[in-house]
């Protein structure tokens, strides 16, 4: 086998990444498999199977520190947090970059160091404040290189430091602290007293001087805060910090403590602590996908988990000497550490025709990670027996706590009751997003992102054309079914951007019941969403037992948007080069097309008519049947649709915003009983699906020799929009210029690989 057997012979990003980030020198796919499994049969099966894969840093480096390269087998670190003195501070800056230049990412907490006005004993008399010595960490994580990249750091601060609003409106300045996420450690206290909006108070004292400098703030208000900045610069991201520490294993062991976060959140650690990743790609456990009789093989999940475990315990073993710091091999040895996760979950949802976030997928979702859970349990049970457990295991403390009590089966409490555990944590899930890539799936826990994406061609055409580059597991569906519209997909093919958030808060807490460290997560929401929206959805993490989230709102102000269609171009519309607030005059020299639609009321009339010459939608009108429902409705949503597209809006956005109009009961309940109604799951979204249906045809018949629509888009220039302070590497990947995937607090390309985590 070759890399082009195993990612295919079409998936040249894949094999660019598999070349440029985790090949060794000119090294062969199968002697690659060889390094990297350490000549293990099982995980190099897996491997080849792309059932399981290590992290990067483990795909890049194990094995060659024989080969005297000073390298870490770990992908991320927490830094012992700095005292508060010029000092520890400056070391923990020293440590950050020896940190970096070994390969590893890094988190820090800042709680500990005074807020800005204390009293000092120096020339300053006063401190800067915690904030200030932020910059010096981003500047430090800017200089170190990794080969090409820069390292990832994560900044947090607990909710009752002083400076917590500064901290908050730090990053609304684009040009402060680039180079790291920022998250806050938000205690059940806080999230209570935003609750029953009552006063909440900052404290902090210093103990080289005694001074207590306190205030009272109204923790609303600072929930407020938190979600419009959130809202517009998706951050700082929120760590509910006491379920952190509360549902875990070592929740009840006295001397441990979590000192902070891993750069893209999924990894709580102490001191000094690190992980080891690796990920299963659940995709390829179904059988007979996209049919009816598609299963999921929980036993050879069960194997690979097992088989995983011992895997990333074997790494671990290896990499105990090439950590950088002393202080990380003394944590690593002690408590130990692993991060098996998952990957591909929107992918098989989708092949098990299964909708994202649905009370059916997260019920299924509940029983693989259970499964996970207890099989990982048990294993590293059986490496204690083997091997000993981590030297600071306490049996009865690990077995006592709520973790373990709901995810293990007697069987496995009875092999920990005997022999402990080989590890302190052993589950998360990370981002995956340059593997996830790679393979060609989903990454993590999250949905597929678009249905398709874009790409230009200039060759010989007289305007730019931008074709349609299906998501692989769209594009197998298509070719199974033999699909061309991707309109026609079923409706369980949701995306981030449709996908209502309450459905995405679900999936994310039913994987954090079963997963003892946390999980990175990106909620994208569309650009109408709102900061009341914000607010509801942090809430809803919180009450639903999640660790942590973050959300990305399309078109934001941060860096990392991802747009489905360029911002230079647009379909064929109505009117290219309007100003603001003209509207195109149509006349009777249109093409005209219509459907009846039947809906939850009865049916519906669908007329549209087309500019004769581009294609561009002109006109819609919408009359219902005398079988019911509004028919004045009907006419207003016709009239606002008309209305778009003269001025200016291409169909694709129009049908977009149709797309988001939710479940009408009427609408279900005549699917359910009858089987009749058009795609969609209400009028405004039978609607969209026709319009496209009746565009492509268009399309079609003025260019008989070009591909449909849903293959390839035409272009026309269209007047720019308003000028925005975004560098191109904000929005496009700097190294191909294609859009740019915002996902776990990594920007990824899905056209060449590129990625960079902040």
């Amino acid at each position: 086998m070759d890399e082009k057997e195993w990612l295919g012979q079409s998936n040249q990003i894949g094999i660019d990444i598999w070349q440029n980030k985790y090949r060794n020198d000119s090294e062969s796919f199968d002697q690659w498999v060889e390094r990297v499994s350490a000549k293990n049969q099982e995980v190099a099966a897996l491997i080849k199977n792309q059932k399981f894969l290590f992290g990067g840093r483990i795909l890049a480096n194990r094995g060659l520190e024989y080969a005297g390269k000073k390298i870490t087998l770990s992908n991320c670190y927490v830094m012992t947090p700095p005292e508060d003195n010029i000092e520890s501070i400056f070391d923990r800056a020293g440590k950050l970059a020896r940190t970096y230049s070994y390969g590893g990412g890094c988190g820090i907490d800042i709680s500990q160091l005074s807020p800005k006005g204390a009293r000092i004993n120096n020339a300053a008399k006063e401190t800067s404040g915690s904030i200030s010595f932020m910059t010096l960490y981003s500047l430090v994580t800017e200089l170190i290189g990794q080969n090409g990249r820069r390292g990832a750091l994560m900044i947090s601060i607990d909710c009752h430091h002083p400076d917590i609003l500064e901290f908050i409106k730090l990053k609304t300045d684009l040009h402060k602290v680039t180079k790291a996420n920022i998250s806050i450690r938000l205690s059940n206290e806080f999230m209570e007293a935003v609750k029953e909006r009552k006063q909440f108070r900052l404290h902090y004292t210093r103990e080289e001087t005694g001074q207590t400098i306190e205030s009272l703030v109204d923790a609303a208000d600072v929930f407020r805060l938190i979600a419009e900045t959130n809202w517009d610069y998706a951050e700082p991201g929120a760590l509910f910090w006491d379920r952190i520490c509360s549902w875990n294993l070592l929740a009840h062991t006295q001397e441990f403590s979590y000192a902070g976060v891993n750069p893209c959140a999924e990894e709580p650690l102490p001191a000094g602590g690190s992980c080891l990743l690796g990920s299963i790609n659940l995709a390829n456990f179904v059988n007979d996908p996209f049919t009816e009789e598609a299963a999921f093989d929980f036993e050879d999940f069960k194997h690979c988990v097992a088989v995983s475990v011992r895997a990333l315990n074997d790494v671990l073993d290896e990499g105990l000497p090439l950590h950088p710091l002393q202080e990380q091999r003394d944590s690593v040895q002690q408590w130990r550490q692993i991060g098996l996760g998952i990957m591909g979950l929107g992918d098989m949802l989708i092949k098990m025709g299964l909708t994202y976030g649905s009370e059916e997928a997260v019920s299924f979702c509940h029983d693989i990670g259970f499964t996970m859970a207890d099989t990982a349990i048990a294993a590293s049970a059986v490496l204690a027996e083997e091997k000993g457990p981590f030297p600071k295991c306490n049996t009865a403390e690990i077995m006592g706590t709520p973790y373990f009590q709901a995810n293990t089966t007697e069987k496995t409490a009875e092999l920990v009751r005997c022999s402990g555990l080989r590890n302190s944590q052993l589950l998360t899930i990370a981002p995956t997003g340059t593997l996830s890539t790679m393979l060609g799936i989903s990454g993590g826990i999250e949905p597929i992102y678009a249905n398709y994406y874009e790409r230009k061609t200039e060759s010989l055409h007289a305007a730019d054309v931008y074709y349609k580059i299906y998501t692989p597991i769209v594009a197998r569906y298509m070719k199974q079914y033999g699909i061309s519209d991707d309109a026609e997909l079923p409706e369980y093919f949701v995306t981030a951007m449709t996908l209502q958030y309450q459905e995405r808060v679900a999936m994310q807490a039913a994987w954090q019941t079963h997963i003892d460290a946390s999980i990175s997560s990106t909620v994208n929401v569309p650009n109408n969403f709102t900061v009341e929206d914000t607010e509801k959805l942090y809430m809803l993490a919180y009450e639903s037992g999640c660790k942590g989230l973050t959300i990305f709102r399309d078109g934001c102000k941060r860096a990392g948007i991802l747009s489905t269609h360029s911002e230079e171009n647009a379909v064929p519309i109505a009117g290219a080069g309007l100003e603001r607030g003209e509207i195109v005059c149509i006349d009777d020299n249109v093409i005209g097309k219509k459907r009846k639609l039947v809906t939850g009321c009865g049916n519906l009339h669908c007329m549209a008519f087309f500019d004769p010459e581009t294609g561009a939608l002109l006109e819609t009108y919408l009359s219902k049947g005398s079988t019911g429902g509004c028919n004045n409705f009907m006419i207003g949503l016709s009239r606002m649709i008309s209305i778009s597209a003269r001025a200016g809006i291409d169909i694709y956005t129009i049908v977009d915003q149709l797309n988001s109009t939710g479940n009408c009961p009427s609408y279900s309940v005549r699917r359910a009983t009858r089987g009749d109604t058009s795609r969609g799951s209400c009028c405004p979204m039978a609607v969209g699906n026709a319009l496209i249906d009746m565009y492509n045809e268009v399309q079609k018949e003025l260019n008989p020799s070009e591909k449909t629509a849903a293959q390839e888009i035409k272009r026309l220039p269209v007047r720019p929009k308003a000028e925005t302070k975004k560098t191109a590497e904000s929005i496009f990947c700097p190294q191909c210029g294609e859009p740019l995937v915002f996902e776990g607090g990594c920007n990824t390309c899905k056209n060449c690989g590129w990625s960079k985590c902040y």
